[in-house]
């Protein structure tokens, strides 16, 4: 279709819905609405919203935008939304929510607006499992582009490295398919480059033959903190990688599905997941003898349980969130978080969270990936609610968070937390050689920088 070349801005994108045959909504028509990402702090005000439910209308959609001079940007569930400008169209792929498992082979096909959830709950009746993240209402897709952390990495590893292939739509408008065998530079850098080269309309996924597993949480209360971290550290520096745990401060608001315990008041979470160990029951019992909990959620449960270790919200809210990776956590690292962070600080962050690293995470996969930093052995995690009163205390607390463990860091961070557009932020992402191969591999199939926007490496 050709466009008049004397339209307004609004009825030049107005013809994209009839280019197009999807919903396309502008500012102010129903839809638009839908663009409000699940961190509401991000702001997120696009030229339109594009709603496909094939990777025919993606490209259309960027075909329209070079020829327009729009960049394009892609959001499923949007935990990790960074704001969205005037100059850019959003393809929001809630519709393209596919899901189907393969039981003999061990496998998913995975379409780019299906959450987490949509998977487990469709492998479960196979006793299979995906290895998904903390949060099973995450978008599958924007996770393993950005590598994927989850709740049994030390166990299995990086989530992105048991990719088996994508469907990806190209900044030239080309619906491709890329594996270890078929466009391989692709395959390479969507695990871990997250939008860089392309927008993902499917990916296929390993599963795991897991219908259960050893895990919880247990909660002390605040004034415990020091006991608790110091034991932790000490605690988990010897478990096998067939234990997984992180521990979090958290400050949870009494909000619906925060259990009365934990609400309004500061808490000490150590998580904990065990698969195939035998003895997963007497390895945590140091922990469960450190002081009472007020909570013990620890036991045997169904893989589908799995957000039930770490509960992250459900519910949209505004989140500002800052990571460091640790190279190694001494005693005075403990020390100087709980300056920062314990009951006496007066922090206003929700959770401020050590994760232990490690294990199979460290171990290169089969066909390397565009993700960086394995060599981590812990991460911090700050994550605050900036509400209006409070959004620069919070901001300006997590920085002296991060700053308090600055001895002991790697200079690194991970492509799926504390999401930014500062420009340095790649450089910690990604090392050098990556960062030029990445930039390199999306002039070559974005030319027109029509997918230069949000969290991409450009040259």
């Amino acid at each position: 279709m050709t466009i008049p070349t004397d339209l307004t801005g609004d009825e030049v994108l107005r013809s994209l819905r009839q280019q197009l045959g999807a919903d396309v909504a502008l500012p102010g028509e129903p839809g638009y609405e839908r663009c409000l990402p699940w961190n509401v702090a991000a702001p997120v005000t696009p030229a339109a919203v594009v709603l496909p439910t094939t990777a025919e209308h993606i490209a259309e959609t960027i075909r329209f935008a070079a020829a327009h001079g729009f960049t394009v940007t892609v959001q499923a569930t949007g935990h990790g939304a960074v704001g969205v400008g005037a100059g850019t169209i959003l393809v929001l792929t809630a519709a393209m929510t596919r899901c189907e498992v393969d039981a003999t082979d061990r496998t998913a096909w995975v379409g780019a607006g299906a959450r987490w959830q949509d998977v487990i709950d469709t492998a479960a009746p196979h006793g299979l499992a995906p290895l998904c993240g903390s949060a099973p209402g995450v978008g599958v897709v924007g996770y393993l582009t950005g590598g994927g952390i989850g709740p049994m990495v030390r166990t299995f590893g990086l989530s992105s490295d048991h990719v088996r292939a994508f469907d990806v739509v190209t900044g030239e408008g080309r619906v491709l398919r890329a594996t270890p065998e078929e466009n391989a530079d692709l395959f390479w850098g969507l695990r871990g480059g997250k939008s860089t080269l392309g927008i993902v309309t499917a990916v296929q996924i390993d599963l795991l033959p897991l219908p259960e597993f050893y895990g919880g949480a247990l909660y002390f209360d605040g004034s415990e903190a020091a006991a608790v971290l110091r034991a932790w550290r000490d605690w988990s520096a010897s478990l096998p990688e067939t234990v997984n745990t992180s521990i979090a401060v958290q400050q949870l608001p009494p909000l619906p599905g925060v259990p009365d315990p934990l609400a309004g008041r500061m808490t000490v979470a150590v998580r904990y997941t065990a698969v195939g160990e035998r003895d997963a029951e007497r390895l945590l019992a140091p922990m469960r003898a450190v002081a009472t909990p007020i909570l013990d959620s620890v036991g045997l449960l169904p893989y589908a349980a799995i957000g039930a270790v770490h509960a992250d919200p459900v519910d949209p809210m505004p989140i500002y969130e800052d990571q460091a990776l640790l190279s190694e956590l001494p005693a005075a690292a403990i020390d100087a978080l709980l300056v920062v962070a314990g009951p006496e600080s007066g922090s206003p962050q929700v959770i401020v969270e050590l994760r232990l690293l490690g294990g199979a995470l460290t171990r290169e996969p089969q066909y390397p990936s565009a993700f960086c930093r394995r060599d981590a052995a812990y991460a911090l995690a700050v994550i605050g609610a900036p509400m209006p009163d409070t959004a620069d205390m919070v901001v300006e607390h997590a920085r002296a968070v991060t700053a308090a463990v600055a001895p002991w860091t790697t200079g690194g961070q991970m492509p799926n937390f504390a999401p930014s557009h500062e420009p340095a932020r790649a450089a910690r992402v990604y090392d050098p050689e990556t960062l030029q191969r990445l930039a390199a591999l999306a002039d070559r199939y974005d030319p027109a920088r029509v997918l230069a926007t949000g969290q991409v490496v450009r040259g």
